[in-house]
């Protein structure tokens, strides 16, 4: 049986503000854009998500639920050193560490001996280590997968530590509500709240074969979950899927000429991230065009490079679905995978 911890810094860069000015302690904080630049939450402190205030909101919106917010700029150097310290917290405990952003990650702690192997006492002392070394509060949950540790991890925010064990797997998922799922967003709830599957304990009643024609192949991992059922493992290194680059514009490109003349520095951009990351193989390509009513759309289409004339076509197709204002443009590849970008030879 695997023990699985997932760690999550709460509130991570509003906690690190606060820890460095204690005058932001008790007062609504968010890290984000500027409304001048159209900006959006990056994240934000306890006392602002009780004015409603959440990550992705638009800044203005967040104003506006909180006119007293204090709204900070990033400081990535400084939240990079700091999550440095907490990942190096992580790797005391165990090599197998999966970082999943600056501020949160898998540890599989199913083979360390100390402690006794237990994987409680484990969580317990990376949060006393986190907040005696770095300030920072973790919550941390325990489990036999990482989809439910990554539940647990949320249950009891802040500070939180929720351990779900073996013998309580099946109890837990039963009464798990099904917008708690990984991959259950709020157009998948209300469909299943349609369907009147609320829990974990009405989507069981369901065939795999209906959930399949419902949901696709997300239906096979619905049936999983409701189960108990995930077997990824805990990556070391994670394998990169794409490389991309993006511009929210501080006013909306009006029309599709507008759109066309910003592709040449999204392109620049994207051919030298393409460049850091060792110029991969590629297999497709793609570009992104949020329109000004926020609605998103990306185009998709094989490709080996990155040619401008295929991201103008691209571009010219995806702006025709909407045909107004833009608010955001990214350009973007999709890599092969390491094992399809090797060239086999003749001869084994």
């Amino acid at each position: 049986m695997r023990k699985i911890l997932h760690a999550d810094c709460d509130c991570f860069y509003a906690a690190v503000e606060m820890r460095d000015d204690p005058a932001l302690r008790d007062i609504p904080l968010a890290i984000g854009g500027t409304t001048a630049q159209r900006g959006v939450i990056a994240t934000c402190n306890y006392p602002a998500r009780a004015f409603g205030v959440r990550s992705a909101m638009p800044t203005a919106r967040a104003l506006r639920l909180c006119p007293g917010l204090t709204v900070l700029p990033p400081d990535f150097p400084r939240y990079r050193a700091v999550s440095q310290a907490i990942q190096a917290i992580f790797h005391e405990l165990t090599p197998l560490v999966e970082p999943l952003s600056l501020d949160e990650a898998y540890l599989d702690v199913s083979e360390v001996e100390r402690f006794r192997g237990s994987a409680t006492w484990m969580a317990r002392w990376i949060k006393q280590q986190a907040l005696e070394r770095t300030g920072i509060t973790v919550s941390v949950g325990v489990a036999p997968s990482k989809f439910l540790a990554k539940i647990a991890s949320d249950w009891e925010k802040p500070d939180g530590l929720t351990v779900i064990t073996p013998e309580a797997v099946d109890d837990f998922i039963t009464a798990l509500p099904v917008a708690k799922l990984h991959g259950v967003g709020p157009a998948t709830a209300a469909r299943l709240e349609a369907l009147g599957i609320r829990t974990c304990a009405d989507l069981k009643t369901w065939p795999l074969e209906s959930l399949i024609d419902t949901f696709g192949k997300f239906g096979r991992r619905l049936f999983e979950l409701a189960r108990g059922i995930d077997e990824r493992p805990v990556r070391v290194e994670r394998e990169r899927k794409s490389v991309s680059a993006e511009n929210t514009f501080h006013h909306d490109l009006p029309d599709l000429a507008a759109c066309q003349a910003a592709l040449p520095e999204l392109i620049t951009r994207l051919e030298t991230r393409l460049e850091r990351h060792g110029n991969p193989a590629i297999k497709g390509v793609f570009v992104k065009v949020r329109f000004n009513d926020f609605t998103l759309t990306t185009l998709e289409a094989p490709g080996h490079g990155v040619d401008p004339g295929h991201y103008a076509r691209l571009l010219d197709e995806a702006w025709a679905r909407g045909s107004r204002p833009v608010r955001l443009l990214g350009v973007g590849v999709r890599l092969r995978p390491p094992e399809d970008a090797r060239q086999l030879t003749l001869f084994s």
